[in-house]
């Protein structure tokens, strides 16, 4: 105890300690070193591209995520839907993206026009019934405004085009097609002629290939799944690998 004056004044050995003294400066020192470290990730999440962020963030949550109380897992062969891979914004296939999505958005067949992407690049996928009528390789004319479009996005890149026709298992024999082969072929090239002869697009953009009933996108176990197999593929290679 110590007098002062009159009145006596109590400092306890808490209070006199000299470590107390600068308690509080560890506390702000602390909390200015989280700030820099925020501010110093900030930065460095600027320096790096925004696909390659979000490829980490979803590698991340993959590997570490837990079913949270309350969530239950939904019924079915898939939880999410299935989506196209991120893309680098700065890759040649960024814009051409952009402007398939309006595409098919604009002509309103969801259902029957998709895209995807491979390691050779963007693959736009058409159901057969979309360019001709059954059994047939010739363009039907509904299908033209279609091309168009189409027409008008590949006016727009710089990548090589190559168009693949797809068949189901159902075997065909004709005078014209004695096989799934010569139908998925015929129908690639009609497509390509559509776009150098109308369109005037220059042919050595382009290549073609019939793969009959190979490659199926789906079983060829009821009607349904084989209409996704009649298809007309369009990809547009990357220009980088």
């Amino acid at each position: 105890m110590i007098r002062l004056g009159k009145k006596p004044l109590f400092i306890s050995e808490k209070e006199s300690s000299p470590h107390n003294a600068v308690g509080w400066q560890i506390v702000y020192s602390g909390f200015v070193l989280i700030l820099l470290c925020f501010f110093i990730m900030l930065t460095s999440f600027t320096s790096i591209e925004e696909s390659k962020v979000f490829k980490f963030v979803r590698s991340f949550v993959q590997s570490v995520s837990i079913l949270s109380g309350g969530v239950k897992v939904d019924p079915g062969k898939e939880i999410l839907p299935k989506s196209p891979d991120i893309v680098d914004k700065n890759s040649d296939l960024a814009n051409l993206t952009e402007d398939m999505e309006r595409v098919i958005k604009g002509l309103g067949m969801g259902n029957k026009i998709g895209f995807s992407y491979s390691k050779e690049g963007l693959v736009m996928r058409l159901s057969d019934l979309v360019l001709f009528h059954q059994g047939e390789a010739k363009i039907s004319p509904k299908s033209l405004p279609v091309l168009n479009k189409i027409a008008a996005i590949i006016l727009k890149t710089k990548n090589h085009i190559r168009i693949e026709g797809y068949t189901d298992n159902v075997p065909i024999h004709t005078y014209r097609f004695p096989s799934n082969w010569e139908l998925s072929t015929l129908r690639a090239v009609n497509v390509l002629r559509y776009f150098t002869e109308h369109l005037n697009i220059p042919s050595e953009r382009f290549s073609v290939v019939g793969y009959g009933q190979c490659h199926p996108i789906a079983p060829n176990d009821t009607p349904s799944h084989r209409a996704k197999n009649r298809r007309v593929e369009i990809v547009f290679v990357r220009q980088k690998p």
